[in-house]
């Protein structure tokens, strides 16, 4: 359900806002930061502050890691817009037909072990989540994954588990590529909070 809101701000303060960030982002500004000027109660500085951490935050992840990480539960959640966000910001530091390959099939991609392995436990806890057990975490272990890896990851993964269905719930519109990798730019620069 589209809320005319969340297109235009819901104060004349957050509309002005909206059309000068988009003006110097040469773009429209896409609906997931248009979101933060809808109702801060919606949103607010909790989940700004939260996605800070888990994404950008320090961690033996790289950035690129767990934006790819994003991505990843945004397809299996079906969620276009988090996908194409967050795959343009994976792809300033991983090889895009890595990225491509990796969200078509991660179980062939090019990707490191741990990684692979991270992201299968990932998408266990997305999609089959009464199927997540210690063995999971045990075989991540295994893969040379270390618990606080696990730990970030699992936090980039609930993160996305939330903002992908408000994404889907909210009918964000679709950015063009060219549109997705200006934005890339500024949340590399500016971060989540």
């Amino acid at each position: 359900m589209r809320l005319p809101e969340v297109e235009r701000g819901d104060s004349l303060r957050n509309r002005a806002l909206i059309r000068v960030i988009s003006l110097a982002l040469g773009a429209r500004l896409p609906d997931a930061a248009r979101v933060a000027f809808y109702h801060k109660g919606f949103v607010g500085s909790a989940l700004g502050a939260w996605a800070q951490q888990a994404m950008r935050g320090p961690s033996e992840w790289s950035v690129f890691e767990r934006e790819l990480m994003g991505a990843m539960v945004a397809s299996w959640n079906s969620s276009p817009f988090c996908v194409g966000a967050h795959r343009a910001i994976a792809t300033r530091g991983i090889d895009g037909a890595t990225a491509d390959a990796c969200l078509s099939d991660y179980h062939r991609a090019p990707i490191p072990g741990p990684l692979r392995a991270t992201l299968a436990l990932l998408e266990t806890m997305t999609l089959r989540p009464g199927e997540l057990h210690a063995a999971e975490a045990r075989a991540a272990i295994e893969a040379g994954v270390s618990r606080q890896q696990l730990i970030d990851a699992a936090a980039v993964a609930t993160l996305f588990n939330i903002i992908t269905r408000y994404a889907n719930a909210l009918d964000f519109v679709i950015p063009t590529d060219a549109e997705f990798d200006k934005a890339a730019g500024m949340m590399l620069k500016r971060g989540y909070a």
